[in-house]
This record gives structure tokens, C-alpha cells and sequence, in this order.
């Protein structure tokens, strides 16, 4: 893989003509159009480093590829086994944040997920051209938690303090494996820009998976056309194994093939759509934001919205590939006569939300392919129907149509509890292994995140103490009792634009007296993509985001504020909703179910670590007992997590 548009010895770097590099660095574009600006600032570049690098030894590269970002490094300079990243600002007379983060991010990428460079020195460096000289901290440059600033004249004064005394092989450095674990957001941005999922998604065991069922996926699709038959199919995997990058994927790819059989992601998470929809009209520089807005939204709907398009149109959807992502969070038939006889004015509606949008896509005269992304044990609201209503109306209303599965459908209760609906799968429908994304691979920290959360919130003591001690050297989890010490450990963790946030049941109502109030509404994408300088960003730790906000999302670093809704005493969760004035026991089934998922959620949200925030709790306000959390604190201690000073 050819990483840089141009790579050379400082010697021959030195020596090679400027029309020379240029003409490399240009062909590179193809018959895209080279602007201008592009051309002049690496026309700048070349010139500095020329002057600067006199007398230096080592090797040198223009435009070095990230994958996982999208974007390239203005330059890398090897000198010895140091690895000098290095972005300009041609024209700048400031050191601006987020340039600083910019190229922070940049060697915290190639930390994370270039094998050769895990253990390499990297040292982020920003050149503003006519900035001022100011003093760096190279030891904070090397932890990655400082940029070098440097300006167009210093430069070659601050490389001639390093002498090589002991060499990188640069050829192997650079061809070693970069495994990205790319979140969400930054996926859709990529796949979007019609990068090759391959270049942003791991070689290892979890991203082959993800590969294997984008091709069965694939493979389902062409038969279905080729023969004329309608099918469905249900991708299964563990939270964070990327059931929603699966799902973009094959919705992108129909949309680039400029064919008629047009598909469309749809999901019933408002606020993932919100999120990713503005994030790539957001990343599409070359169009108006109303025009960008306007395609993201065509490429990504919600579903409801789906929905109610066709109870007014009674033709056949444009789209023939629909991708229909958390799919077990559909609604049961009582939600939605419920709601069509609350909202619709239709009082004789009695369609659950699966049945009638299987019914939308059996218009289609010759064929179509549903793709239902399941997430086992992630319902978390009322009226969620699960894995059973999709089932149902299929085996009793859609028998032409042919069911593909993970065979985990059949052996595993969290997905589909009904013996006769197993049966009726197991002796008439295709199970495909491939269906299944075992792997997590939000957590690029600690792959057994997600297992020792579920350890955890099934009061598996010892198993949760083992899981444990497996993934906090490298996945930190502490807790606190303290609000403000809890905020101090986000922002000292985070490097870069790490993003991180607060996060809070929707039914720890009682956190209000302490100043976090889960009932105020934030407004997602702002919360989501903007940057550290706005105060609706999650960056300021004021707005909290609850489990309806961040499900199908994900932050590096998390604060989990624990509310009294949910605490443990005698070996068993308790749970209970604020009404009024006072607590009330839940003791309905599906409704206790509902709320260990909800933090089940809350708990698998950060890919790098997290902190719990577990109040003190009131001697005089009876809705924050202490009992409410001292069990959970100490129940959180005996697993192994550590408090913080």
C-alpha cells in the first residue's frame, strides 16, 4: 500500500527538484480539480523544508494517509527512531486549538491503530508560518497530550537538537498493519466519500466477520434479484460488532452503483439520524449545507417518518434495498394502535410496526431484500416489540418470503424467546453463521467491554471480577463519589479531540439536586460534532445525554452518573421510577428488563474508559437515601474498580 504521495531521504528530498515533487504530489489527484490554494501551500511547504532541513539526516513523506479520518498528514519527517508528524498552516500568524488538536489526533491515530507505530516515538508538530516563537514541552509532545509549535523560520533550529543514534526501518514502519476501529460518525463520513469500507474498518478476527457478513449480505441481494424473490434478513452481533457500519455499507453501495435498485438506511434512533445526518452534510465541502442536508437525508431517513410516507402512498417504495437498523426497537401492535389512534386519528389500525412495513416492501411486484440489524437485550422503551413481532408476521402473513439468520436466534433467549417461531426457523428458513457479528469492535481498548457489562448487571460476581482484571490495564473504569473529580479525570484523559461526555439514565430524575438534569433536552448534533469552544457541546460537561440520545453512538471517554433508579442490594438489582413527589417500585417484568438495558447502554457508550459518578446520597432527602447507592459503590469496589483521589 503506497501510504504517502511522496516519500524520500531528507537527501534526496534536499536534492530533487520542486517540479519534480510537485508533479508527484499532484498526480495523485487524478482528474479531480487541483485547487489553486492546494497547489501554493505545497509549493510553501517544500521551500520551508528545504531551508530548514539542512544537515539533517532521515527520511521524509508529503500527504501521509489516516484512513480511519479521511485525511492525510501535511508531512512526516523520521529522524533516528523519532517520528515527527507535522501539519502547516501556511499563512497563519497564531498557533490556533484545533489545528494543535488536529495533529494530535493525527499521532494518536497512528498510536491506536498502526502496529508500527504503538511503541514508536511519534511527535506531533504544528507549523504556523508567522506565528511567533514559543516555548514547547517535548515531554508532553511525547505523551501525545502537547503539539510542538513551531513557525516557518525555527523549524530547522528545533530538528537540529536530535541526533539519530539508533534508526527505524521506515519501509517496515510504514507497510505495518493500521487496524482502525472507526466510530460511527466517522465511518458514515468515509463510506459516504466512497472510501472502501476495507480501508477503514480492522484486519483481525472482529472486522473479517464484518466483512463476511457484508458479503453474505451481498450474495443474499443478487440472489434475490437474479431470482425474483422477496427475502429478509436478520443480522444478530453483541454491542459494538458493528451491526450499523454493516448496514451504512450496503446502503452506500447501492447508492453508488447509480442503478435503479435505489436502498435507504432507516432507523427508528432519532438522534443517530439527526447526528448522522448533519455530520455528513457537514463533511461535503463542495455543496451548499441546504443541498448536502437534503442527499444525507435521502441516503438516511428515520423510519417513522418511512412509515408514514406509506400509510398515505399506497404504491410500492422507491427503494428495493431497505436496511432497517435496531430493528428490535419496532413497535408491538398495542404501541402502535396507540399511537395511530392518539397522533393518526386512525382508530383501526392494529398492524404492529414489523408487520406493516414487511407489507410495504411486499408491493414490490418482483423482488426486494429487508436487512433487519438486531441488537439482543438493547430494547429500552416501552412498546418495543423485539425480535419476536418481525417473526410473527412473517411466518403468518408472508410465507413467500424467504428468512435468512444467525443460527443465535435459535440457540440464545435474548433474541427470540418463542419455542414455536424457533421450530417454525430451524425446519423452514436458511440459517447463515455469517449473519452474526460476535466481535466488538467499538472499544479498539478492550474487546470483553461489553461482556463483563452484562457480567456486571447480571450480578455474576466472580466473572465480572475476572473480566475485570482483563481489560483495566488497558480499558481504565474508576468511580467516584465526587462530580467535579470525575470531570477533571474526563478532560486529563482526553488528548486531542477525544470527545467525551456525560451520560445519565432518563429515570435518575433525582440527579437534579445535584445539577445533572437528565429531564433538560439537548439538542443531539450540537452535543455530538461540535467543538470544544461551544457550550452545547458534550466537551462542557454540562448537558447530560441519556440512553436515548447515545444508543447507536459512542464516545471515547464517558462520566456514567449513576441515578437511585437503579441500585443493588442483597445480590439483586432494584428497580424504581420517580412519579410526583416520590419513588415507585417497578415490578412489572418487561418494565425492570427495560431499565438494566437502558444502563446496559449507559455502560458500553466510551471505546477508551470511563468514569462512575455514584452520589453521596441525603440524610434529609428521602428520594436520595444513601441506600440508594452506598450497596451499588460498594458492589462497584468489590469487582475490582478503584476510586479516584
Amino acid at each position: 500500500m503506497q501510504r504517502a504521495y511522496y516519500k524520500n531521504s531528507i537527501h534526496n528530498f534536499m536534492v530533487d527538484d520542486e517540479t519534480k515533487i510537485l508533479g508527484e504530489l499532484t498526480q495523485h489527484y487524478g482528474h479531480q480539480q487541483l485547487e489553486i490554494s492546494q497547489k501554493n501551500a505545497w509549493i510553501k511547504q517544500i521551500r520551508i523544508l528545504k531551508s530548514q532541513l539542512v544537515g539533517l539526516s532521515g527520511f521524509i513523506y508529503f500527504e501521509f494517509a489516516i484512513p480511519r479520518m479521511g485525511k492525510r498528514v501535511d508531512n512526516i519527517i523520521v529522524i533516528g527512531n523519532r517520528i515527527f508528524l507535522l501539519e502547516f498552516k501556511i499563512g497563519a500568524k497564531k498557533y490556533d486549538k484545533s489545528d494543535l488538536d488536529q495533529v494530535i489526533d493525527y499521532a494518536l491515530d497512528l498510536r491506536n491503530f498502526h502496529a508500527g507505530s504503538h511503541d514508536a516515538c511519534l511527535i506531533p508538530v504544528l507549523v504556523a508560518e508567522k506565528a511567533p516563537s514559543v516555548a514547547s514541552n517535548l515531554n508532553q509532545a511525547i505523551k501525545l497530550a502537547e503539539a510542538i509549535q513551531l513557525n516557518a523560520d525555527n523549524l530547522g533550529e528545533w530538528f537540529k537538537q536530535f541526533h539519530a543514534t539508533e534508526h527505524i526501518n521506515t519501509e517496515s514502519w510504514e507497510q505495518s498493519q493500521y487496524k482502525p476501529t472507526p466510530t460511527i460518525v466517522e465511518a458514515a463520513q468515509a463510506l459516504y466519500a466512497n472510501h472502501d469500507v476495507r480501508e477503514i474498518t480492522r484486519s483481525d478476527a472482529g472486522a473479517q466477520n464484518l466483512s463476511a457478513t457484508a458479503n453474505c449480505i451481498k450474495q443474499i441481494i443478487a440472489k434475490s434479484k437474479k431470482q425474483k424473490q422477496k427475502a429478509i434478513c436478520f443480522v444478530t452481533g453483541v454491542p459494538g460488532a458493528g451491526k450499523t457500519l454493516a448496514g451504512l455499507n450496503i446502503a452506500n453501495q447501492h447508492l453508488q452503483l447509480n442503478e435503479d435498485d435505489y436502498a435507504v438506511f432507516l432507523s427508528g434512533n432519532g438522534p443517530l439520524v439527526t447526528v448522522l445526518q448533519e455530520a455528513l452534510a457537514r463533511n461535503t465541502a463542495d455543496k451548499p449545507k441546504k443541498v448536502a442536508l437534503k442527499q444525507t437525508k435521502a441516503f438516511i431517513q428515520n423510519i417513522h417518518h418511512f412509515r408514514d410516507e406509506y400509510l398515505k402512498n399506497t404504491q410500492a417504495p422507491t427503494e428495493k434495498v431497505v436496511v432497517f437498523d435496531e430493528a428490535q426497537r419496532a413497535w408491538n401492535a398495542h404501541q402502535v394502535h396507540k399511537f395511530m389512534s392518539q397522533k393518526r386519528g386512525m382508530h383501526d389500525f392494529y398492524q404492529s410496526e414489523p408487520d406493516f412495513l414487511i407489507e410495504v416492501m411486499d408491493r414490490h411486484q418482483d423482488w426486494c431484500v429487508v436487512v433487519c440489524l438486531i441488537g439482543g437485550g438493547q430494547e429500552i422503551n416501552t412498546g418495543e416489540a423485539g425480535l419476536e413481532a418481525w417473526m410473527e408476521a412473517l411466518k403468518t402473513k408472508y410465507p413467500m418470503w424467504q428468512v435468512y439468520y444467525s443460527d443465535l436466534i435459535i440457540h440464545e433467549n435474548n433474541y427470540l424467546g418463542s419455542a414455536d417461531l424457533k421450530q417454525w426457523l430451524n425446519t423452514q428458513q436458511i440459517a447463515e453463521k455469517s449473519l452474526h457479528l460476535a466481535t466488538s469492535v467499538r472499544s479498539f481498548r478492550s474487546e470483553k467491554v461489553s461482556a463483563f457489562v452484562h457480567a456486571l448487571l447480571e450480578c455474576n460476581h466472580q466473572e465480572a471480577q475476572q473480566l475485570y482484571l482483563e481489560i483495566k490495564n488497558n480499558y481504565p473504569i474508576v468511580i467516584t463519589r465526587n462530580l467535579q473529580k470525575a470531570k477533571d479525570w474526563l478532560r486529563l484523559r482526553a488528548r486531542g479531540s477525544e470527545r467525551y461526555g456525560l451520560l445519565a439514565s432518563s429515570g435518575a430524575r433525582r440527579l437534579k439536586a445535584l445539577g445533572v438534569n437528565v429531564k433538560n433536552e439537548i439538542d443531539v448534533a450540537h452535543w455530538f460534532l461540535n467543538s470544544k469552544d461551544d457550550v452545547r457541546s458534550s466537551y462542557f460537561l454540562e448537558d447530560v445525554a441519556s440512553e436515548f440520545e447515545v444508543q447507536g453512538l459512542e464516545l471515547d471517554w464517558t462520566c456514567v452518573a449513576w441515578g437511585g433508579n437503579f441500585y443493588y442490594k442483597n445480590g439483586d438489582w432494584h428497580c424504581q421510577a420517580f412519579k410526583g413527589s416520590k419513588w415507585q417500585n417497578i415490578n412489572k417484568k418487561e418494565d425492570r428488563q427495560y431499565l438494566k438495558n437502558a444502563y446496559r447502554v449507559l455502560l458500553t457508550r466510551a471505546r477508551q474508559g470511563m468514569v462512575i459518578w455514584m452520589p453521596e446520597g441525603s440524610e434529609t432527602d428521602v428520594t436520595r437515601q444513601t441506600a440508594f447507592y452506598n450497596g451499588t459503590y460498594q458492589y462497584l469496589k468489590s469487582l475490582g474498580m478503584p476510586e479516584l483521589d
